[in-house]
């Protein structure tokens, strides 16, 4: 980041959306960290987890407001920012390591943006000192989609853009100035090269390719480090054994390869569909390349699960490595530095 508190060069050790995967620094670090943040839409909470303690205890912190949808952490300046869907506000808190530290709950809310900006927000992404919000369309909006982007200064954040897209936000990612977006009650991954050069207003994506087989899309995350593209698929969305995870790898290559309109087919996926997996709902995703372990948000199964598959290397159902309960869970977010 360019202000005091978020610098470029802290950013680069971190992951740059939401819910995104990190790879090995090519420095060895003397104190590892990877480390599972989520939000809840239901709790007025937000969980951390140290993933490299012996005992990978979930630390349970109270933010404002009961409902949250995306997260991102920087554990260099112990700051959290997280989209309010209470509030439908942007909000930046201090002192979550310290919280666990000392196990405490005094999580500071630092500072937040206005709640005339959007409505109803679904996930956030940070790239730099920029940060984008995803404004899912609903009554209260006129029904209208949006990806709002703010700059983030010592002080607060400052409105740069705001966009609306001819599609229903849920996912998205960063990854320098290309954004990745799924479009909800859809099968369709969208692409927006150069997207903080966009002016104020309506925005086409670069383009837009189909998933086959992925009855809705909501979860996204891309690893640079390997290349390799992860979807979540909610299906119905009053079932609670339809879910799945879709994973596209080389995945440059196979962009490339389908024209704006196309469609990536299924002989191009790694699929986890079935009974064993108990995906339902799964709402968010996190990748760590290094682990290759993927993170889930399942919404909808036992009020609210976290999961942890092994990355699979063909399609077929899958038991999760690991299940924890977590009353509304709606983003997960992992950083490993």
């Amino acid at each position: 980041m360019k202000s005091t508190l978020f610098s470029i060069t802290a950013l680069a050790l971190f992951a740059t959306s939401c819910s995104d995967e990190v790879g090995m620094l090519s420095k060895p670090i003397s104190n590892p960290e990877l480390k599972l943040v989520t939000t809840s839409n239901t709790s007025g909470k937000v969980s951390y987890t140290n993933l490299l303690a012996a005992s990978a205890t979930v630390k349970s912190l109270t933010i404002n407001g009961l409902d949250a949808d995306g997260a991102y952490f920087n554990s260099e300046t112990d700051e959290l920012m997280l989209a309010s869907r209470t509030n439908n506000t942007l909000q930046l808190y201090k002192g979550l390591n310290n919280s666990v530290i000392n196990n405490t709950d005094n999580l500071l809310l630092q500072s937040s943006t206005g709640n005339t900006d959007f409505n109803n927000p679904r996930e956030i992404a940070v790239s730099g000192d920029k940060i984008i919000v995803t404004q899912d369309q609903n009554t209260a909006n006129g029904n209208t989609n949006k990806l709002v982007v703010y700059q983030k200064t010592s002080t607060g954040f400052t409105l740069l853009n705001s966009y609306t897209v001819n599609f229903k936000t849920w996912g998205i990612h960063i990854e320098g100035n290309t954004l990745y977006a799924v479009a909800d009650l859809a099968s369709d991954l969208l692409i927006f090269e150069n997207f903080f050069s966009n002016s104020n207003g309506n925005i086409l994506p670069t383009k837009r390719v189909t998933i086959e087989g992925l009855v809705r899309t909501h979860g996204i995350t891309f690893s640079a480090a390997d290349n390799r593209m992860v979807l979540t698929d909610v299906g119905n969305a009053t079932s609670a054994t339809d879910g799945g995870i879709i994973v596209i790898n080389d995945f440059s290559t196979k962009i490339a390869a389908t024209p704006n309109m196309g469609t990536i087919t299924m002989a191009n996926q790694v699929r986890v569909y079935g009974p064993n997996s108990t995906l339902g709902n799964p709402v968010d995703v996190a990748y760590d390349s290094v682990t290759n372990n993927i993170y889930i948000a399942e919404r909808l199964n036992a009020g609210g699960t976290v999961l942890t598959f092994s990355l699979p290397t063909t399609s077929s159902d899958a038991t999760p490595l690991n299940t924890r309960s977590e009353a509304g869970v709606s983003s997960v977010y992992l950083i490993r530095k």
